[in-house]
């Protein structure tokens, strides 16, 4: 996952500080209810932040439970799912975001998402 945040920041042609934690259904359930008002557990929150240098920072937490569950329902190896949520979480500690609802797997960032997924490996 270490290479994927650098693929993605390389590509970006940005620098960043990021951190990625793995947490349970639970941790997760507790912070997309805490930020996000949700009660259930998503895959992947990230919180994006501004470093003293301006340079962007940012946590990311990925609930592989919820990941596990998304990349058998569409056929895909966990490990593709668990990259493209690296992934999504650096593109918004960037500053990207994207439109809730059926427009977001046609929004721009989603685009770039699954580009640098298919270069990264």
């Amino acid at each position: 996952m270490t290479r994927t945040v650098a693929a993605v920041l390389r590509a970006e042609k940005r620098a960043a500080l990021v951190s990625v934690s793995f947490v349970g259904r639970e941790r997760m359930r507790s912070l997309n209810a805490r930020w996000k008002g949700r009660t259930e557990p998503t895959d992947v929150l990230a919180f994006a932040l501004t470093g003293p240098d301006r340079a962007p920072t940012g946590d990311i937490y990925i609930c592989p439970w919820v990941a596990t569950r998304e990349a058998r329902a569409r056929g895909l190896p966990l490990r593709q799912e668990l990259r493209r949520l690296v992934i999504h979480g650096v593109l918004h500690v960037l500053g990207y975001d994207h439109p809730e609802g059926p427009r977001r797997t046609t929004s721009p960032m989603w685009r770039r998402q699954e580009r640098y997924l298919r270069g990264t490996r």
